[in-house]
């Protein structure tokens, strides 16, 4: 009877080393025609040092939504400088659904995105400042509702003040109430700001 032969053992070093991502072949991976090659490149960058900033790079133009899912699952992971900043320039794209999409994975993110939403709330686009304050219900940080309050103190757009009240109807506390009543006060002849206003101070006086 022959001998059968055993498979040489490979030595624990090397199946180490195959484990560890190509980050080169995955950043020029993630540049590839086919959907599918990025949507695995996307997935597996996470591993490499700089996947925050190759991730957003390619968020800002990738079309795929299956693509696009992966890399905002993986920025989230991240939740790095560069991942926050990055998301946050995609709330001035001129793609609604690459807005919407970023918005709901900043929410997923926690406080750790608090201070950087904190300094757009002073953005000159009234836009940005209006997805911010609406993304500001999902951040558990204590200081949301005196963000609110700054907001419908100086913000002069009325559409970002309306959605400051919209949150404070669900976050207000007794130290919004005299600034819900200057709110009104200053927009004396806006229908939606009164009612708003007025159903922000008839929850918080209930609670």
């Amino acid at each position: 009877m022959g001998l059968i032969k055993g498979k040489t053992a490979e030595p624990a070093g090397n199946a180490s080393a195959k484990a560890e991502p190509n980050c080169e072949e995955l950043r020029t991976a993630l540049e590839n025609a086919d959907a599918g090659v990025r949507r695995h490149a996307a997935r597996q960058l996470a591993g490499c040092a700089d996947a925050s900033s190759a991730l957003v790079s390619r968020l800002q133009r990738e079309e795929d939504v299956a693509v696009r899912e992966v890399i905002l699952n993986g920025l989230a992971r991240l939740n790095d400088v560069v991942a926050v900043e990055g998301l946050v320039g995609c709330l001035r794209s001129e793609d609604a659904a690459l807005r919407n999409e970023v918005i709901e994975t900043i929410k997923q993110m926690g406080s750790e995105v608090a201070p950087v939403l904190e300094s757009l709330l002073a953005d000159p686009d009234p836009d940005v400042r209006i997805f911010v304050v609406n993304i500001l219900d999902s951040v558990r940080h204590p200081d949301v509702e005196s963000w609110l309050i700054q907001v419908i103190d100086h913000d002069a757009h009325v559409n970002v003040c309306a959605t400051a009240v919209d949150q404070l109807c669900e976050v207000g506390t007794e130290a919004a109430i005299e600034p819900l009543l200057r709110l009104k006060a200053r927009f004396a002849t806006e229908a939606y700001i009164q009612f708003a206003a007025d159903l922000a101070l008839q929850r918080i006086r209930e609670a």
